[in-house]
């Protein structure tokens, strides 16, 4: 088990830190502070004229869809390669979406690219990376725990050569971004099989009759804008049978495939975050003094500061390792260590930006810095993707498994 990097991984490393630096930092405040101007009307969103500039420049460096193994639509990275990469990404708030390797569309471009037909690629895959539209998952329920999926009361009927969509879906990341034009959909569409086996997967373009946003929700107090996290309803939505991706009963399947990568690009971007964080506490604490010391010698923070660099670099090397699983051995043998990662991540970084905001004081909680920001993603990702208690106990699941004689 080798997580050396490559001489691929090492290029784009070099060349992804570069592009940050030189390009995308010195104007990130200035964005940041255009989305602030966003308010609760999402129909008035907008892009930033710079995070366009910025994707066209990063496209024509060739960094672009650096997430996707596959050389002729990504750069064909593998998930432990571009673990690094997702890394520096994560240090910044808008990198992501300008490499073209944010979320959710990176997972919905990987369910396109594994198992969408010929078709669905063409129209919405091909698009997608090209950067020309942006998409949304719909997953989560208001009305049901989520944390159980098969809870899910949305539904899909096969009528035919089509296909009726009804249900209320919420979180749904992405939805209020002006190029946001497809959904994936997930639903109960086969109720008579075996509870894994009852949902499935239909693309829904968001200007189909019956589906409409009902409003963003806040995160935090934050909006999130340009990207949002909305409730949607869809009423009777009609799309064909061809939208359905995969076959039906097959949601489940598809969604395993989609979430063990997506969570390793979760993690290493909050590695990255739990980094920048620790050398924001770094620096404002050796800058600052009280009562005739640096604070980073008061209080115990030099303690604090121990145990971050510590807590980062475990949490990385358990995220390296579920990468190397995925690519060596496949996803399904690779469970506990993605369920773990699952677990692990979101807390460091909830501790090491606590830990940094207290160092800078009332700073640390306004928008002069990304703290409460990075805050708010460590608090949120302890739920995205199935919360803290789903993935230990999928952890003890498998554990136990291996003591089964002795049960």
């Amino acid at each position: 088990m080798d997580f050396a990097h490559s001489e691929k991984a090492r290029h784009y490393i070099n060349a992804v830190g570069t592009f940050i630096q030189q390009n995308i930092a010195p104007c990130e405040k200035q964005i940041l502070s255009e989305y602030q101007q966003c308010t609760e009307d999402f129909s008035q969103w907008f892009v930033s004229e710079k995070i366009t500039a910025l994707k066209q420049q990063a496209k024509q460096a060739g960094l672009w869809n650096l997430f996707l193994p596959d050389a002729k639509l990504g750069q064909g990275l593998s998930c432990l390669e571009y673990a690094p990469v997702a890394e520096l990404t994560g240090r910044s708030l808008i990198a992501p979406e300008i490499f073209n390797c944010n979320a959710p569309d990176t997972g919905n471009m990987e369910v396109l690219y594994h198992f969408g037909s010929t078709e669905q690629k063409q129209q919405w895959l091909m698009p997608l990376l090209a950067g020309d539209i942006r998409s949304v998952f719909f997953m989560t329920e208001p009305d049901v725990a989520s944390s159980d999926a098969t809870n899910m009361q949305a539904t899909i009927d096969i009528q035919g050569d089509k296909l009726i969509l009804n249900g209320r879906k919420w979180w749904s990341t992405g939805l209020g971004h002006p190029d946001a034009k497809v959904g994936i959909f997930m639903g109960l569409s086969n109720p008579e099989n075996d509870k894994h086996q009852q949902h499935s997967m239909v693309l829904v373009p968001l200007d189909a009759h019956g589906f409409s946003i009902k409003r963003m929700l806040s995160a935090y107090g934050q909006l999130d804008a340009p990207y949002g996290h909305g409730e949607a309803e869809f009423n009777n939505v009609e799309v064909p049978l061809s939208n359905l991706i995969g076959g039906p009963g097959h949601g489940f399947a598809i969604a395993q495939g989609r979430l063990g990568p997506g969570r390793i690009h979760h993690c290493m971007r909050a590695i990255g975050a739990a980094e920048h964080a620790l050398a924001l506490a770094m620096k404002r604490g050796l800058s600052r003094t009280a009562f005739g010391k640096p604070l980073l010698k008061l209080g115990g923070n030099l303690e604090r500061v121990a145990e971050a660099r510590m807590a980062i670099d475990q949490a990385r090397l358990l995220t390296l390792n579920a990468a190397w699983k995925i690519d060596n051995l496949g996803v399904k043998q690779a469970m506990t260590e993605i369920s773990a990662i699952k677990v692990v991540v979101p807390s460091m970084l909830e501790k090491v930006v606590d830990m940094a905001i207290q160092i800078h004081g009332g700073g640390g909680m306004s928008d002069d810095f990304p703290l409460a920001h990075f805050m708010a993603m460590a608090r949120a990702l302890r739920l995205a993707d199935g919360p803290d208690e789903v993935h230990k106990a999928m952890v003890a699941k498998l554990e136990l498994a291996k003591y089964r004689e002795l049960a």
